[in-house]
Order: C-alpha cells, then structure tokens, then sequence
C-alpha cells in the first residue's frame, strides 16, 4: 500500500495541489483525472521519487516496486525485442514470448521485433517504452496517457491486459469509456486538492458537484447569519439596554467560519458557426486512390459520399492511412486516381495534424484566429478566445509557447471563426482533458453539419458516427451502419476481443479467481455497509418521530376540544415541523435504497463476469 500524506507542490507563483493526503490500498485501479496543468503529471514524478514535493511524504513499502510508462526515448539495444527483454527478471530473461505478446497487442509484426527501435515513429516508440513497462511486472503501474498513439485494436488489446493485471494501477487518460472499464476508483485534482472516491468517472464528477452545492448552500445561510447578527450589532451596540445582547450578537458572528466563495474552473464554451447546404450530399467520392511514391498503396477505388447530416467516423489501425485519406479529399494531397466532388456551397473547417504543425509560431493566439477572418472584429476574436479558455492577456500568449491541448485549442478557434458545413477533423481529441472533450464530443454531435472524423475514441464513434470507414485487412472500405453494427457482424478478427476464444474468467486460475471475489466482496462491504447503517438509523429515526406525531395530533385533538387556540397553534407549527421531518428522512432513505440497490447490482456484474 502507497501513502501520501500532506503533499504540496507549487511552480513560482502558480500552486499546483496542497496538503493533499491518499491511500493506495492492494487491487486498486485509480483513474486520475483533473485540467491540463492541474499536477497529475507532476504527482506521478513525485511518486517516483523524480521530484521532490515542497512539504508532505510518499511512503512507500519495502521491496514495492513501481513501473511507469516512460515518454523519453532513450534505446540502448539494436531491436527492439533486445530492447524490450533487457528489463526482464534474471529468472526470465529468455522469456521472448512475454516481451513478443506484448509487443503483438500493441501492433507490432514478427518482422518488426528484429528492426532497430530508432526506425519506428514516436508513436510506436512510446509503445516501445509501454511493452519494458509491463514486463517488469510491477506492483503498480503508473501510466500516464498510455492511450496516446495508440489504434483502436492496440487500445482494446491493452483494455484487456491491464483488466487481468494483478496489481495496483494509477491511470491518467484523456479517454473516459477506456479508464470506466478498468478502473475501481476516481481521484481528481480539482481548485487544489485531491479527493478520491469508488466508482468511475460519472460519480466522481457526480459527488464533486454535489459537494460544491452543499457548499454553496452552507455558505449562503452562513453569510445570511452574518448579515442578519451585524445588523442587530449596528442597530444596538450603541444602546446600553441592548448591549449585553449586541456583545453576545458579536461573540455568535466571531464564532462563524469565513467561507470564501467557490472558485469555478474554466470550461470551452464551444460552438461551430453553419453554414446551410442546400444540397443532399455534400461531397462524393469516386474511385479515390492514393499512395506516397515509392511505398504501398494506401486505398484504392474507394466510393463512398457524405450527405450534408452525415457523421462518418474513418477508423483503422495506425499507418494504415487514415489521415491521408482526410487530407486527400481536402486537397492537401492529390490523389494517384480518382475525384473528390464537392457541392458548390461546401464550406470546409478542417483540423489536422499537419494544420497545428503550421501554426505560426510567431504569431499570438489572437492573430493567429485573426488570421482566418480579418472581418471579425477585435471584440468578437476575443469572444471566441474566451470561449476556448484563452481569457484576458492569454490570448496574446505566442504559439510557440503554447501546449499540444492550447495548439489543439487555437485551431477550434480558427475553425470556429468562419462558418462551416463540413467538418474535417483529424484525431480532435488529442491533448484535451477530460471535461474538454466531453464538450467538444457534444458538439460534434450536436454541429448541423457534416462530420468525417479521424479518432480511436469508441465511445466517440459510438456517440456520434451513423456510417464509418473502415481500415482493415489491407483495404478501406465503406461500413454502413453504427460502430456496434460493425463490431457485431465483422469485428475486427483476432483483435476482436469480443470473438477470442478464451475470456477473462477461462484465463485466470481458481486461486485468483477466488482473490479476485475477495477483493470485489470486501469493497461492496466497504461501501455499502455505510449506507445500509444510514438506512437503519434513518428508519429508526422515522419510527421515533411518528411516535412524537401521533403524541402532538392526541394534544391537537384534545386542544380543539377545549378551543384552546394558544395550543392549537403551538401543535399545528409542531406538526407540521415533525410531517416536514418525516418527509426529509424518507427523501433520503429512498435515494439511499435507490442508490444501495445500484452498488449491489454494480458488484453482482463484476463477481458474475468471474463466475464460480
């Protein structure tokens, strides 16, 4: 088990978490979420003992041992299975077929093993560093954004090998649906603090905004008893027949906690200008092929067209073309054969890789979105920089100072300055944080437009796409129909984890099956055991308070008898107080079940996929 307690860390004047304190216990899955910049890269270093915190502790257990995934290069070996299979145990050394199975999930072919590691892109040499850290079999896994460069096939391989880990994992990705379906809690960074909580990301964010509003309300009766106690000081301080009363007035007000007011963090305010198309297909493709001289063909005789609502998503392992093919019917590139024909209204809002490299790094934020639109006026540039959260003097930053998410950032704002009805964009989620793309996901989806999307996000091509192109098996061919259509009838083979002949449950033994269920078990109990007491003490309380009603309705009965009106009153308020009680305590007993009812069936899920 890891322990931080009261870690703080600052760079100059910017704090980036403080007195934060956690436990890791054994089994967890942490996913961390939290802005760009908020720290978790920075918490992660700490860990490792890279950089020191300016106050608090990492305690770590003896013989512990921490994998991280590395995102400097440094290769040493001339292949990159001697690459890999350096960081094997003594005892293991000769192992290949560990390194090799590895190495295969993540998309690398037999050939590939025997190549130099310096000859891949940065992409696969990440993957490189993804396969050392595995293999040392660690007892946590500190991996941040391990989803980066990876395709789809690669991200469900890596799902399903880290689902079977042992260990403890500390996960940060830009990918919700891939950190849901690994992880047993969630911990954010959030206005400076870390707070951690069971469950996935939805109740995370679920609880972080209940404790906002419960706040919110706390502070608002404190600052109205502050009001209302500083009104009677100013009112009678003065007067001697009312000044123990005042001096007792400033006691109370002394007493009360300074609550500042809550800090909300900036979120996108995004929104694509259209452009109507009165057309029914916004472009068609016809016969289109396209490879770069000397090397394979890419995609040959591809057909298909895009109707001025469609959303197709174009997925497909990496290197397979996927962006060329984006920038091929954009114009960047000019097809071997074939035509892309476009509807005369078509205007096109394209965001590409090659887009954000020719970003002017000379240039401020402003110019840059300035650039596209010289009409828009200064006012209106600054609206759209604010709404990409480049507010005040941020928008003069220069681009060459600027993170891969703000570069992302600066071409939704140049996309944004002029209106659009076809939206061309190249992996959009790349570098965003979490609460970004869920923005930018809304409104992809939302846009009245056209949409042809590069991305190895499913749960974006779930939400958004109605029709996709496929990359696979050495051609790209046209899907009509939903990304779970796709996987339902074609699949993506042996990748497919869906079709693999063994599941979870066949490939683990009894012993850890039997660990597993322990584990499950005893977190059930952990959270579920505070809320049915809750739910006991709650009904218990429902049962005393009727028992006070029925004694306050036999004292209003017997003081409408006698016309006791001074009785009557005083019960009616009681009554009413106890009714009000009784309905309060069993609004919360029924979320309680409600909720006790969700974790139940959450863990007979998890303890029914292990099985026996």
């Amino acid at each position: 088990m890891i322990q931080i307690n009261n870690l703080s860390k600052s760079f100059s004047d910017q704090i980036l978490f403080e007195n934060i304190s956690f436990n890791i216990q054994k089994g967890e899955r942490c996913g961390l979420v939290g802005r760009n910049g908020s720290g978790k890269s920075t918490l992660f270093s700490i860990i490792q003992g890279k950089l020191l915190p300016d106050s608090g502790e990492v305690s770590i257990p003896k013989n512990y041992r921490i994998g991280s995934l590395e995102q400097h290069i440094k290769f040493t070996k001339k292949t990159v299975l001697e690459e890999c299979i350096q960081v094997l145990h003594e005892d293991q050394k000769y192992d290949f077929h560990l390194a090799e199975k590895i190495l295969f999930g993540l998309g690398f072919t037999d050939d590939d093993l025997n190549k130099d590691p310096m000859s891949f892109s940065g992409g696969y040499q990440i993957r490189i560093n993804l396969c050392k850290c595995l293999l040392i079999e660690p007892n946590l896994l500190l991996l941040d954004e391990p989803t980066n460069y990876l395709d789809i096939v690669s991200l469900r391989w890596l799902k399903s090998f880290l689902n079977s880990f042992q260990g403890e994992i500390i996960l940060i990705t830009h990918d919700r649906n891939f950190m849901d379906s690994i992880t047993t809690h969630t911990m954010g960074i959030t206005k400076n603090y870390l707070k951690k909580f069971s469950g996935d990301t939805a109740k995370f964010y679920e609880k972080i905004q209940l404790e906002d509003e419960i706040y919110q309300k706390t502070k608002e009766n404190i600052d109205k008893k502050k009001a209302h106690l500083e009104s009677f000081i100013d009112r009678f301080g003065a007067k001697a027949s009312k000044a123990s009363q005042a001096q007792s007035k400033m006691k109370q007000l002394n007493k009360l906690e300074n609550m500042d007011d809550l800090v909300s963090e900036a979120s996108m305010d995004l929104h694509f200008n259209y452009s109507p198309c009165p057309g029914k297909q916004i472009f068609e493709a016809k016969d289109l092929s396209f490879g770069f001289p000397g090397k394979d063909i890419l995609f040959s005789n591809l057909n298909f067209s895009l109707g001025r609502n469609d959303k197709i998503g174009i997925i497909g392992k990496n290197g397979k073309g996927k962006s060329t093919l984006l920038n091929t019917i954009s114009g960047h590139f000019t097809p071997l054969s074939g035509e892309v024909n476009f509807h005369p209204s078509t205007k096109i809002g394209h965001l590409g890789q090659t887009n954000i490299e020719r970003l002017n790094p000379n240039n401020t934020i402003i110019e840059e979105i300035q650039g596209v639109n010289t009409n828009l006026g200064h006012t209106k540039v600054r609206n759209i920089c604010g709404s990409l959260m480049f507010t005040g003097d941020m928008g003069k930053k220069k681009i060459s100072v600027l993170s891969g998410g703000e570069k992302n950032r600066v071409m939704l704002g140049k996309i944004i300055a002029n209106e659009s009805n076809l939206l061309l964009l190249d992996e959009p989620t790349n570098h965003l944080d979490i609460e970004s793309i869920e923005i930018l996901s809304k409104e992809i989806k939302n846009y009245e437009g056209a949409v042809l999307i590069v991305t190895h996000s499913e749960s974006l091509i779930r939400s958004v796409c109605n029709k996709l192109v496929i990359f696979h098996d050495n051609i790209a061919e046209i899907f009509d129909g939903s990304y779970d259509e796709f996987l339902e009838k074609i699949g993506w083979g042996d990748d497919d984890q869906q079709k693999k002949s063994k599941s979870q449950k066949e490939m683990l033994s009894k012993k850890e099956i039997h660990a597993r269920r322990a584990v499950i078990i005893k977190e059930r109990a952990k959270i579920l055991n505070p809320i049915l007491k809750k739910i006991a003490e709650n009904e218990n309380k429902i049962v005393l308070i009727e028992e006070k009603l029925e004694i306050e309705n036999n004292i209003m009965s017997k003081a409408v008898s006698e016309q006791d009106n001074e009785k009557i009153l005083t019960s009616s308020i009681e009554i009413g107080r106890l009714e009000k009680e009784i309905s309060e305590l069993f609004s919360i007993l029924e979320a309680d079940e409600v909720h006790s009812v969700e974790i139940n069936k959450e863990f007979d899920s998890k303890l029914s996929e292990l099985g026996e």
